[in-house]
Formats: structure tokens, C-alpha cells, sequence
């Protein structure tokens, strides 16, 4: 009798679990999904903090709950195969494809599988080509270069027609 209510506070716990992880997929601007096994414990941490500052929640979850919690979020063809680490962002949509790619280029143990970019399922390829783009910052850096170049031209312009004007002799 004690075995079944062990095993119901357990069931209670992992469905819990499965709803927190649900709303994580759910309210997520994008998630990936890496195999961190073999990482060193200096390295790990290091990732970890790399991703906590760009406001990253990195976790390691049974694949079980992480495949309920995608099914019932509406996210089919996640394959969650051996252990999985999973770096949810609310907001950066581009910082864990980034922070993950750019780490796995150093730690070869760390492997980007799949992820969810806005809302859609992307493969391995697709994170490593969002991983190339700027960041939010350097785009917003390139946006605003482009802004300025015209005023920057008319401003060159105006300052030549006036050097013009002083190079003039006087009539």
C-alpha cells in the first residue's frame, strides 16, 4: 500500500514538472537543446554563466518530461535522445543558439541538437545558422549606421558648398 502512494506522489511530481516545462516551451522566444555530457565542471560552469548573463535559464531535464511538455505545448519532431540540456530565452531569440554554437567551437563535447526558434521546430543546421547572425545589438548597431550615412552625407555636402564659399575670393 505504501509502494502506491510513493508511486502517485511521484506521478504527482512529474506531471507538475511536465507543466512547468510546458509553460517554459510556451512562453520561450527560443529554446535549445544541447548534450553537455563530458563537459568539465570548469567548463560547465562557465557556459552557465555565459548564458545567465545574456538572461538564459539553462537546465538538465529527463528527456521524458521534456518530450511531454513539447507534446502538450504543441512542439512535434524534438527528438530527445540521450541526455539533453535545455536553454530557454524569453527574450533573446538568437543568445542560446549563440552562447551554445559559439562554446561548442571550443568544448567539443558540448553538441547542439534541435531547438525552437519563435515558435518553430529548427534542426542542428538551422540553430548553427541562426547562431551566425549578429546579435541584437549588432544589429540594432548596423540599423542605426545605416540611419545615419544619409544625414552624414548631406552633412559632408553642405560642409563642402560652404568651403567652397570661403575658397571664393572676394568680388
Amino acid at each position: 500500500m505504501s509502494d502506491y502512494k510513493v508511486n502517485e506522489a511521484t506521478i504527482a511530481k512529474k506531471s507538475e514538472l511536465v507543466d512547468v516545462y510546458t509553460k517554459k516551451f510556451q512562453d520561450a522566444a527560443s529554446i535549445v537543446v544541447a548534450d553537455s555530457r563530458g563537459l568539465t565542471v570548469e567548463q560547465d560552469t562557465k557556459l552557465r554563466k555565459q548564458l545567465r548573463e545574456a538572461g538564459v535559464e539553462f537546465k538538465v531535464v529527463k528527456n521524458s518530461i521534456l518530450r511531454r511538455a513539447a507534446e502538450k505545448a504543441g512542439f512535434d519532431g524534438i527528438d530527445f535522445v540521450g541526455p539533453s540540456a535545455v536553454a530557454f530565452s524569453n527574450e533573446d531569440a538568437v543568445a542560446p543558439a549563440k552562447i551554445l554554437s559559439d562554446f561548442a567551437k571550443e568544448a567539443d563535447q558540448l553538441e547542439v541538437k534541435a531547438g525552437i526558434i519563435e515558435g518553430k521546430v529548427s534542426s542542428q543546421e538551422e540553430i548553427a545558422a541562426i547562431a551566425s547572425l549578429p546579435s541584437r545589438e549588432g544589429l540594432l548597431s548596423m540599423l542605426l549606421s545605416v540611419l545615419q550615412a544619409p544625414v552624414r552625407n548631406v552633412a559632408y555636402a553642405v560642409k563642402a558648398v560652404a568651403d567652397a564659399k570661403e575658397e571664393e575670393p572676394a568680388a
